[in-house]
């Protein structure tokens, strides 16, 4: 599944050989199943995971009993963000929506590599801001735009992360994910379908098409997806000639 050169997640494959091999030394491969609870809003982060094949939405609860989703998280970042803040509480319920396998590293490890290791840091603030904008704009989103393009926007969102064209995805669970009633759902889907963009068939999706489904997709899609995810994880040390250009 992963090897010292690649592990199939960003952040890590991003780091210098030797800071992602140190890393790599205190990381566990684990499956996570479609369902899963990784945190709970307030519950003490013991892990933090890098998603391979995965994909973890990221929830924020309403009353207690309705859930919005406000964030999602694949191979592209980490999921346990909080702890590279300071907080060790989840702030959101993160749950799994993609099954698939995970590196996970214990919370303490975690901390000790992060505060240890600049490489990291730069990489998990560039994805900390990629996340952030990426949360801001859905909630603009789940306001401003219609359902049907909201739809495209996170089968393609969710597509890239999972490295797929098939997935499977419940009417129920989909419309929890964008805050609509199920028949919402069921009209946006059977629109995308009509179009020739999808076909969804008992919870089965499949892209039919990809450039007409980034066509049908609101501009929220083409906002996140040009920030970066990470910044790079080494910088170039000024030149003395540069460093002397700047003194004057």
């Amino acid at each position: 599944m992963t090897t010292r050169d690649s592990t199939s997640n960003s952040i890590l494959d991003a780091l210098p050989r030797a800071a992602r091999n140190a890393m790599l030394g205190g990381l566990e491969p684990v499956k996570i199943g479609f369902g899963d609870v990784l945190y709970e809003p307030g519950q003490q982060i013991r892990h933090v995971y890098f998603p391979v094949d995965c994909l973890v939405s990221l929830l924020t609860l309403v009353d207690r009993h309705s859930a919005l989703e406000v964030g999602m998280v694949g191979r592209e970042g980490m999921v346990g963000m909080a702890l590279t803040l300071g907080s060790t509480v989840s702030p959101v319920r993160a749950l799994v929506q993609g099954a698939g396998t995970t590196l996970r590293m214990n919370a303490a490890r975690f901390r000790r590599e992060f505060a240890n290791r600049p490489p990291l840091r730069r990489a998990l603030y560039g994805y900390l801001n990629s996340l952030m904008a990426q949360i801001t704009q859905t909630a603009v989103c789940n306001r401003f735009h219609m359902v049907e393009a909201r739809l495209a926007r996170w089968l393609l969102m969710t597509s890239e992360r999972m490295r797929s064209e098939q997935f499977l995805l419940t009417q129920d669970f989909l419309s929890h994910m964008l805050g609509v009633r199920r028949v919402g759902v069921t009209k946006a889907a059977r629109a995308l379908q009509q179009d020739k963009l999808i076909d969804y068939r008992r919870g089965d999706i499949t892209i039919l098409d990809r450039n007409g489904l980034e066509a049908a997709a609101c501009s929220c899609y083409k906002v996140v997806t040009a920030i970066p995810e990470a910044a790079p994880a080494r910088s170039a040390a000024p030149s003395p000639r540069s460093g002397s250009a700047q003194r004057r």
